[in-house]
């Protein structure tokens, strides 16, 4: 008789649990939103990297990886920094001055390293002879 008066949330005679099925759906449905955020955050500074086309791409994701796996929040805050600001390119204009001061010494660079340009071999002085012949 009173089973008008109860509430829906109460098991029923057949065992069906409405509110435990639902909390169950509520429950695996707020732990994927919550991984999808935390797994979009911790890409945030290499998308910034990727769409900047960054040199120091490859950092930025070490050290994104870095602080998903360790939970570090440093490595992160890294990363975002890293993937900010763009650092100037010091290697260049290094190679460049080897570059010319291999020429002007008459060096032929090796294999290794980054010529682009093919360098014209100079011809080599002749070694002096220690003592000069005297005239007489």
């Amino acid at each position: 008789m009173a089973t008008g008066h109860i509430p829906d949330y109460v098991v029923a005679a057949d065992g069906s649990d409405y509110l435990f099925t639902f909390m169950v759906f509520f429950t695996v449905g707020l732990i994927l939103l919550i991984g999808i955020g935390y797994f979009t955050l911790h890409a945030i500074p290499e998308k910034m990297a990727h769409e900047s086309n960054h040199s120091q791409f490859q950092i930025v994701g070490i050290l994104a990886l870095l602080a998903l796996f360790t939970h570090n929040n440093l490595f992160w805050v890294i990363a975002v920094v890293v993937a900010g600001f763009r650092f100037p390119d010091y290697l260049s204009p290094m190679e460049s001055i080897a570059q010319s001061l291999a020429r002007l010494a008459g060096f032929k660079p090796s294999e290794s390293d980054f010529a682009t340009e093919p360098v014209k071999e100079t011809p080599t002085a002749v070694a002096a002879d220690p003592a000069p012949k005297q005239e007489g």
